[in-house]
């Protein structure tokens, strides 16, 4: 499903209702909502309104009947054009014209992906918290609404979620594969997984033997045939690059993988990798996955940026808020206390940590945005950086992390933010 990205994920709500009252299915040809639907969900939030209860939507999906509804100049148009029409209902010509200019924005805003071919959306849904802490059916909202946004990314691992109890690894790549069963769009999605971690019981590492059978795994639980992305969650220093590499080129040469990439990777060894493949005619690396924000910034920005860009790699940092801290959500020991990621957030409740929280304070009144969301435009704003990686556990917060691509920061906030995480 391709579909728009609105400003400030506006059309969220109605969207997520629309898909509620089942009459809006993933690569339906036509949708029809009946008039008690269309009075339901029309409404004066943010401009929204449903005018007519009938559009075909085609790969544009639901999101282009939200776009009729929103364009401020619709009747105008339609009563110039077509001034004897007593219905609302857009010509086929008038519709297909939207269409083309959705997807001409759409391409617009897409971003490359280093030298993979892929091209992805400014951010990309960090799936690390399917099964974890939300559940299938609130996963499966969370992804069609990342989706109906203009979103086309997920980034996964085999390892997600073993760390809770009870679990083996593997729950977020089902959930991802169940729902991409359930929408029937695959092809319109970038799946990006890991392999590397340890899942227990001696399954850990980069031998070719288990990233065979690691990607033969994760395709399963995807229920698909490739993935788009296959990075090395982990540097395995025991296993010889040769061998590592060479077994990704098996993978690439079966069509089971497109391109591959590294993750928590040190600057030495990635740069090593990247010359044995320049060596021994293996695929390289394309991307990088390192842990980068507002408040971790020396290792990335000294050792592996300069890299990254002089090897043209897209780089999709995660932990890009440092686990809820920069979207200001732990301002104190008791605000993490119990919390899932409370312990990855407590080491920045110090002196350094509240001085970045103010700055963005700051910047988020000047441009009455939020925390979270100058935090994401503060990395969107640098060109080495592809697509942070971002997770939300309900659509109110979605709302907010999408709401950053349209926040263009000035070089002031840009250089006061610089200079309150130095």
């Amino acid at each position: 499903m391709q579909v728009a990205h609105f400003s400030r994920m506006s059309a969220l709500e109605p969207l997520v209702q629309m898909r509620k009252l089942g009459k809006l299915g993933s690569g339906s040809n036509a949708a029809e909502i009946e008039p008690r639907c269309a009075r339901q969900l029309k409404g004066t939030r943010r401009g929204i309104g449903i005018c007519h209860g009938l559009i075909l939507v085609g790969r544009a999906s639901a999101c282009l009947l939200l776009i009729f509804a929103a364009a401020a100049n619709l009747k105008s148009r339609q009563a110039k054009a077509y001034p004897t029409c007593e219905c609302n209902v857009p010509p086929r010509h008038f519709i297909q014209d939207v269409v083309k200019n959705v997807e001409e924005r759409l391409m617009m805003k897409k971003r490359k992906l280093g030298k993979t071919g892929l091209e992805i959306a400014p951010l990309v849904f960090g799936g690390n918290i399917f099964g974890w802490t939300v559940d299938q059916p609130t996963s499966f909202k969370l992804l069609d609404a990342s989706v109906a946004a203009g979103f086309n990314s997920i980034d996964t691992a085999d390892v997600y979620s073993k760390w809770v109890p009870g679990h083996k690894g593997g729950e977020s790549e089902i959930i991802i594969g169940e729902w991409m069963k359930r929408s029937g769009n695959r092809n319109k999605v970038i799946v990006a997984t890991k392999v590397g971690m340890d899942m227990g019981d001696g399954k850990k590492g980069l031998s070719k033997s288990h990233i065979l059978r690691s990607a033969e795994d994760s395709l399963r639980r995807l229920q698909t045939d490739y993935i788009d992305l296959y990075q090395s969650h982990i540097d395995d220093p025991d296993t010889p690059l040769e061998e590592t590499l060479g077994a990704y080129a098996e993978l690439i040469e079966q069509g089971k993988v497109r391109a591959i990439g590294a993750s928590n990777h040190k600057a030495e060894r990635l740069s090593a990798a990247l010359e044995t493949s320049r060596k021994s005619g293996l695929p390289a690396y394309q991307t990088l996955q390192p842990n980068y924000s507002l408040i971790e910034r020396a290792e990335y920005e000294g050792n592996l940026e300069p890299l990254c860009e002089r090897e043209g790699l897209g780089v999709i940092n995660y932990f890009p808020l440092a686990g809820g801290f920069l979207a200001g959500k732990y301002r104190s020991e008791s605000d993490a206390a119990g919390k899932p990621r409370a312990r990855n957030v407590t080491k920045y409740l110090n002196e350094r940590g509240f001085k970045i929280v103010a700055a963005l304070d700051q910047v988020a009144k000047k441009y009455n945005a939020t925390p979270a969301g100058i935090s994401l435009a503060w990395l969107l704003a640098r060109p080495s950086i592809t697509a942070p990686i971002v997770s939300a556990t309900n659509l109110e917060q979605l709302n907010d992390l999408v709401s950053s691509v349209d926040l263009a920061l000035d070089r002031d906030s840009i250089e006061f933010l610089n200079h309150a995480s130095a």
